[in-house]
């Protein structure tokens, strides 16, 4: 309990010393309470005009006091901290079909990898900045098509996507397994298509992706979705 006694700036005292060690913000009967039952009101609006214009703040949010930064100096204490996001095997795999293929669609995505593409695992290389919206297929529905950006070139050391290692330099390194080398065979098949036909149709360029997914089922197991490959 408080004493008869007892000077009131010790009582203001008290209370900056217990909000300052709070760990949560505290309404009046908690911060009464925790000093033996004293009205701390008084004390309370004392303290909030003593730093009035100072750089830290006595504030009451929903019936809870605590100290804050004041709001003019808040820029000064935001620091930027570089976050470490790994990617999932379905985008990692999204990312590589875009790389060696742009501009593709979603569907052709589908098709070379085997299975459904979540609209989320797009959704993170477009946040990540690694690949962008490149426009449509002038071909019925106008479907999106997806290329990559300077941001993953210059993230990954490429000066241009003639740099991409090749699959003779992936299979060497120990990078491939069957259903990439299935994805990456794409990239040959379709310069070999694109020879023989000339400027071909998009129904026959889509045909070769097809084919080329059956291919590609003869991967690992357990590739049926993207949030089972992820």
């Amino acid at each position: 309990m408080t004493s008869e006694s007892e000077r009131p700036d010790d009582l203001v005292r008290a209370v900056e010393a217990t909000l300052f060690a709070a760990t949560d913000p505290m309404t009046v009967d908690a911060i009464s309470t925790h000093l033996g039952g004293a009205s701390v009101r008084e004390a309370l609006a004392e303290l909030r005009r003593h730093y009035d214009g100072r750089g830290i703040q006595l504030v009451e949010r929903g019936g809870r006091w605590l100290f804050q930064t004041a709001p003019d100096l808040a820029h000064l204490l935001r620091r930027e901290k570089e976050e470490v996001r790994r990617l999932s095997r379905a985008a990692t795999e999204v990312l590589a079909i875009v790389a060696y293929h742009e501009p593709v669609s979603r569907a052709e995505i589908e098709a070379i990898r085997g299975v459904q593409t979540a609209k989320g695992t797009l959704d993170v290389l477009l946040e990540a900045g690694w690949v962008r919206v490149a426009g449509r297929r002038e071909v019925p529905g106008r479907p999106v098509i997806y290329a990559t950006t300077p941001a993953f070139l210059a993230h990954f050391g490429l000066q241009s996507r003639r740099d991409l290692p090749g699959i003779d330099e992936l299979r060497a390194a120990g990078l491939l397994d069957p259903i990439d080398e299935a994805m990456l065979a794409m990239e040959t098949v379709g310069e070999t298509a694109a020879e023989r036909a000339g400027e071909g149709t998009e129904e026959t360029a889509t045909d070769s992706v097809t084919a080329l997914s059956q291919d590609a089922d003869t991967g690992p197991d357990g590739l049926a979705t993207d949030e089972e490959s992820a």
